[in-house]
């Protein structure tokens, strides 16, 4: 943590050296000793940068580092055979989810269609007579039910090709945005070919390999700070969307996932991120720069400036 910085200040480390006080030497020789302390406790005067103790939050957070992935990626695939014409998307765009891409020709899923519609307003008319007959008692009940079946499998026909037709309309299965677009206009396809890929990026993932000694301090909801080499200076703001609950033994970690939104779309999928998951957070709490901290032994000291301008060491405790 930075802190603000006065100019430099001399502070006196040492206390001066009085030589003469204590000199043994003759009256004579006084003025020689006199110089010489006043020239040693000049040389021992060191110019040290002082700062300003100061009260104010202190968080902890484990550190970490993840690539960015999108929340939700779909492949979309034909499911019909057919020559593309027209395609109502490109690459970059934003699509809703059931949201028009692409068109293929449609020209015998539509044939095939009509001629079901006229074979099944044909069926419905034989079931007709057929019943009227059966009311009558003029046939049995197996040819009555035979009637009644033709026309059930003849509705479903229908609904096939309706079917059928519905698939030359390539439609996404996902909102998000359009990441790569594999087909042209006049391209031929076939069933089960990739035509595009969908990635939502609303919110973006970032899975961290926690070492298992910090399960018990991450939990979901906690907040995270992501900086990205793309976006220099820019801190983005997350929280943990879940923890898992079982801890890999090979790598003795377990996974965390931080969910982003970023509405100016300025992070993509792949990007790395340097995570910070706060876990703790103490306010009003007694700091000083960290390059004022002295630890030794496991013992932690300070330099205090007196009213003197005198440093002294002074023992202080870590919390």
């Amino acid at each position: 943590m930075s802190m603000p910085r006065t100019p430099f200040r001399y502070a006196l480390l040492s206390a001066a050296l009085a030589l003469a006080a204590c000199s043994s030497e003759p009256p004579a020789e006084a003025g020689k000793v006199d110089e010489a302390s006043t020239k040693t406790e000049i040389e021992a005067r060191v110019p040290v940068e002082v700062a300003t103790a100061r009260r104010a939050p202190v968080t902890q957070a484990f550190q970490g580092t993840a690539t960015l992935e999108a929340v939700a990626t779909s492949e979309v695939v034909s499911k019909a055979t057919g020559v593309v014409l027209k395609l109502l998307v490109e690459e970059g765009d934003q699509v809703k989810q059931g949201q028009l891409l692409a068109r293929l020709e449609n020209d015998r899923q539509r044939l095939s269609l009509r001629q079901a519609k006229a074979d099944l307003a044909k069926q419905e008319s034989e079931y007709q007579r057929t019943q009227q007959m059966f009311e009558r008692k003029l046939i049995a009940n197996d040819a009555f039910d035979r009637a009644r079946y033709d026309l059930e499998a003849q509705r479903a026909r229908v609904a096939l090709q309706e079917l059928e037709l519905s698939y030359t309309d390539i439609k996404a299965p996902i909102g998000g945005v359009v990441s790569e677009r594999m087909i042209r206009e006049g391209n031929l396809v076939q069933i089960n070919q990739a035509l595009f890929r969908i990635d939502d990026f609303d919110p973006l993932e970032a899975v961290v390999n926690v070492p298992e000694r910090e399960m018990q301090r991450i939990a979901a909801g906690q907040p995270v700070t992501m900086l990205v080499d793309a976006v220099p200076g820019e801190a983005f703001q997350g929280s943990v969307a879940r923890v898992s609950p079982v801890v890999d033994a090979a790598s003795g970690t377990f996974r965390v996932v931080a969910h982003f939104r970023d509405s100016e779309n300025r992070l993509r999928s792949g990007m790395f991120g340097r995570l910070s998951v706060v876990h703790d957070v103490r306010e009003e709490v007694l700091t000083v720069p960290r390059q004022a901290l002295l630890a030794e032994d496991q013992d932690a000291a300070v330099y205090l400036v007196d009213s003197d301008g005198v440093a002294r060491r002074q023992a202080v405790s870590l919390g």
